[in-house]
This record gives C-alpha cells, structure tokens and sequence, in this order.
C-alpha cells in the first residue's frame, strides 16, 4: 500500500485543519518522517467523543479509510510528518534522543481555535529509532488509551488517545506481540528534553524553540520584561498543579524521565503508569524502576530535579551576564516546594470538604495519611467514603486513632461554617468513585490481547468516564484487587 493523501482527510469530509508550524523551526529540532506501510491496518477503537470536540467526522470514514488513515497509509493533504529531535535525563543519566517510534503529522486547529499536535506512535522507523524497529504493541497502545482518557475524564491536563489500529504485522520484544499504532493528540510534545537537545546545538536553536514554545502555551508572556526566566516560572508553576492533582488521585507516572516532562503542563507517555490502590508513598509498580526514583511519594522532588535540568537549559538566555541568570533560575526553582504544597493543600481541603483555611489542616490531613499508611487502607476508597452519610462498618473505621482523627475532622468542619451536606458534596466532585484499577486494565488488555474482544474495555471506559458518579453498576469497577503482591507494569518499548 503506499503512502497517499487521505480521501475527504484534507478537509472536505473528515475535518482536519491542519497546519506545520513546527516544521518551520530550524531544522536541527526535527527529520522528516514516512509511515512505514503496514499489511493489515485495522481499527481496534475510535474516540469519536474526541473527534467531535476536534471538529472531526469520523462517521464519514469508511473503516478501511479510517484504518488507512490512523495508520499512516493515507495522510491529510496539508500533512507534513516529521520526527522531533529531544533528549532526556533517563533515570539521572543523559543520553540523546528524538522520536524512535513516532511521527508529528502536523498540528490541527480546533474548532474553539486551539492548535493541538497529531501524532502517530507506533508508525515505524525514523532517524532517531538508534537501531530499534519503531514499532508498538497492541497492549501498551490500549493502557495509553484507557489511562489518557481517565485522566482526561478526572479533569487533569493530558494528552488524549484519538485511534488505535492494529497493523496486521507482529512486533517482537520477549515474544511476537501483535503490533498497533496509536494516534496521540496532543497540546504539543515540546518536552524538558527538547530544550535540553536545543542548548547543544546552539543559541539561536534554543531562542528559536523558546519563542515558539512561550507564543504557543504562553502568549501572554510574548512582550514580558525577563521573558524567559517568567517562561521557566510558568512552567515551573503548571508542573507543580500537575504533580498535585496525580498525587490527589493516587496516580504513579512510572518514568519521570526529562523527555517525558511536557512543556505545557500535560501528562504525557503513559508507559508503566499505574494507580495506587493501598495508601504507600513508596509504591512503585514499574519493573524498570528498581530504586524508587519515581515512587509515588517522590514525585514532587524529581519534578524539582526535572525543572533544574530545564532551567539550566535556559541560563544562556535568561541573562548575558551568566552569575545573575544562575541566581534568577535558582530562585524560581526555589519557589517550587511551596508551589507544589500550595496546589497540593488546595486540593486535600476539598477532599475533606473544607472551603476555608487554618494552619493546621496540613497536619491534618498528613495525620490521615500515617492512619491510611499504617492500615494499607485505600487511597481512593478512604476518601470516597468519608463523603458518605456514614461511613462504612470497616474494621479501620473503627480503630481508636482513626476514632480520634475523625472527631478532629469534624470539629475542623464546624469550623468551616458550612453545612454537612455542602461539605459532602463538595467531596463527592473531588473525590472519584472509580478510578482504572490496575487489575481492570489488565483484564481488558488481556481480552484485546488474546481474544480480539474489545468489550471488556469498552465497559471499563464506560465506567472511567464519571468518575465521581456514584452509581450501583460500577460498584465492580470500585473494588481493589484480593492480592496486588508483585505487579509490575512495562514500558513496552
């Protein structure tokens, strides 16, 4: 099959707008790309609630057309497919990188008039590959799918899962795997590790990606005194309301790698990504994470460590005068533990339905936790049932601490000078009732995986997308795992 523009994808049917203003950066950022052709595409899911917020009409797609089209064997007339240069902190080793398994086909311009990145992972080989085949496996490409919409479905900032499509060709990693391809969109896929790549080329480079990156998420920094240090300070402050709102849901990036820090403040790259069920800030389910750097309860530090290799990236043009650049990326750094407890606090006061604020509801809120801790009670069912009327007859709900605890939580919301049922409302729209339970996503990529049946996930989505409904048929999909002992997710590369 060779590579052909898309019937109806320049517009005139399907809907893209499509536009490359990446593409027009120097060309140190990026190589020009090709999908690789594919014997069998076929589509496994559509989100085509995304499609309709994209201003896409996925309806007039036939499903070998949308099959070609998200699989990169037709491309939107406008198209330009290009693979990103970048590269990354790895688990605190530097190594250059780029896109080895993904392709930007270009940005498409909504219908609210936001530029949003198209991208296929999973299309084949590009300059950057280093010897890899540039392939994706079905199962990862599925866990993407589901753990992006959930996300996007809690209301935090993330790239979005448009298609996945299956090739028809196996991948080999430990054993055949069937291969997929997803199709990412994205606010952008500038990353800390594009500007770390773009200060090794050289000035201009990084100047030029600055100001694309600051007129694309920040205009309103385009004429700012100090332009640049105020780019790392916003920066700095998104990434801080980020991490919180993962730590407020009990979600675990895995690989907090720089490259895959997204400049605008989204979560990206779901690899061994998970939730948490028992309450440990230690909880690490990535197989390749062997000393916790990522660990749940780490996740601020190692967005501060992350921000620092950002920041230095920019001293060449935050001041010519290298000690007061130093000083000024410092202080901002500075300012990101009080940032982030800031984002954080916020976020747990509404979790006990507090609107006001008093200096002790840190230790509050930090002396649940130790209980939760001690009890391997669940993060998400524990907050899920202190909104209740009552609290459930649970053995934990009843032991002395947790007694005494809970008397102090209800003095601190007399204090508050709200109603009860204002209270519990406002906990029920903060505190999900279901979240992607790590062993739900393994039986829906299991029955995708090994029976073709896509029905186990199409329930599990359906369940994932009001999280903070109550409702009895999801009671299931509320439950933790009998034994989580030993599960790991990979990254599927």
């Amino acid at each position: 099959m060779d590579i052909t523009t898309a019937p109806g994808a320049d517009g005139r049917a399907v809907g893209w707008r499509f536009d490359n203003t990446y593409a027009r950066l120097p060309e140190a950022l990026f190589a020009s790309a090709t999908p690789a052709r594919v014997q069998g595409p076929r589509v496994s899911i559509l989100n085509h609630g995304l499609a309709a917020e994209l201003g896409l009409d996925l309806a007039a797609l036939a499903p070998d057309e949308a099959a070609a089209l998200f699989s990169g064997q037709t491309l939107a007339a406008e198209s330009r497919p290009i693979a990103q240069a970048y590269a990354g902190h790895q688990f605190g080793g530097f190594t250059m990188l780029g896109d080895g398994r993904a392709i930007l086909l270009g940005e498409h311009l909504t219908p609210s008039g936001r530029l949003v990145d198209i991208q296929l992972k999973g299309p084949g080989r590009t300059r950057f590959s280093r010897g890899g085949d540039g392939r994706a496996a079905l199962g990862p490409m599925l866990r993407e799918y589901i753990i992006s919409e959930a996300m996007a479905a809690l209301g935090i900032p993330t790239t979005r899962s448009l298609a996945v499509v299956t090739t028809g060709e196996p991948v080999y990693r430990t054993s055949p795997l069937k291969g997929a391809i997803l199709t990412r969109v994205a606010a952008s896929h500038i990353r800390v590790g594009t500007f770390e790549y773009a200060v090794r080329r050289d000035e201009a480079t990084l100047r030029a990606l600055a100001e694309y990156a600051i007129a694309r998420h920040y205009p309103e920094l385009v004429g700012a005194p100090r332009k640049y240090l105020e780019f790392l300070r916003a920066v700095a402050d998104r990434q801080a309301a980020l991490v919180a709102r993962w730590m407020l849901v009990g979600f675990i990036h895995g690989v907090l790698n720089t490259d895959n820090v997204a400049i605008s403040g989204e979560t990206i790259d779901y690899g061994p990504c998970a939730f948490m069920n028992a309450y440990d800030p230690g909880t690490v389910f990535s197989s390749i994470d062997h000393a916790g750097r990522y660990a749940y309860g780490n996740q601020p530090n190692i967005t501060q460590w992350n921000l620092a290799r950002f920041a230095e990236t920019l001293l060449p043009i935050i001041d010519s005068d290298p000690e007061k650049s130093v000083a000024a990326a410092t202080a901002v750094l500075g300012e990101f533990p009080a940032r982030f407890e800031r984002h954080w606090l916020e976020g747990m006061r509404k979790k006990l339905g507090l609107r006001t604020e008093e200096a002790g509801d840190a230790e509050l809120v930090q002396s649940l936790l130790e209980l939760m801790h001690k009890t391997r009670a669940d993060f998400t069912n524990t907050f899920r049932d202190l909104s209740g009327e009552e609290l459930p007859a649970d053995d934990r709900y009843q032991d002395p601490d947790f007694r005494a605890w809970h008397s102090r939580w209800q003095e601190r919301l007399v204090r508050d000078g709200q109603p009860m049922s204002s209270a519990r409302g406002l906990m029920r729209s903060v505190n999900p009732a279901v979240i992607p339970r790590n062993h739900r996503v393994e039986e829906a990529l299991s029955a995708a995986e090994e029976r073709d049946d896509l029905s186990v996930m199409h329930r599990l989505l359906e369940a994932l997308a009001s999280p903070y409904e109550d409702r009895p048929e999801l009671a299931p999909y509320r439950e933790p795992p009998a034994d989580e002992c030993g599960y790991r997710t990979f990254c599927g590369t």
